[in-house]
């Protein structure tokens, strides 16, 4: 750009978007100096229009990662094109039609939503266990 060409303001989307991304660009540099750290970013939380929500989501861009959960309504986790940088909406149980009841920013390996819990792996070792004993080896249950 010469002297001469003026500087495109930015959009009032992109202007709002700003600050978070400088957060997000802190809280992923923290992550790379300890994998066990982890940030969450309350969307819902911030006076965000859906301008700088639009800006955020693009500027983010999208990665090879998404998750759907359906537990008390519809949760979906999108990585996005920066490793470790996850978008978390939750849907009410409404369904698709009903507004983000939860919309956040990740950052973090793996988002601990879709962690099992400790007791939930300890009861399904105790069927898989329970299941084998039933059935001789090789054989369908």
């Amino acid at each position: 750009m010469d002297a001469l060409t003026p500087m495109r303001a930015p959009a009032v989307g992109e202007a709002l978007a700003a600050p978070l991304l400088h957060e997000v660009l802190r809280a992923l540099e923290s992550l790379a100096r300890d994998a066990s750290h982890a940030t969450v970013i309350d969307l819902r939380s911030l006076p965000l229009d859906e301008a700088a929500r639009s800006a955020l989501r693009g500027r983010l861009g999208r990665g090879e990662v998404e998750a759907t959960l359906d537990v008390a309504g519809t949760t979906r986790i999108e990585e996005s094109a920066y490793a470790g940088v996850w978008w978390v909406c939750h849907l009410a149980a409404e369904g698709a039609g009903a507004a983000a009841a939860l919309e956040q920013i990740v950052v973090a390996r793996v988002p601990e939503l879709l962690l099992a819990h400790p007791e939930d792996v300890a009861e399904a070792a105790q069927r898989l266990a329970g299941e084998l004993a039933a059935t001789p080896c090789g054989a369908a249950p």
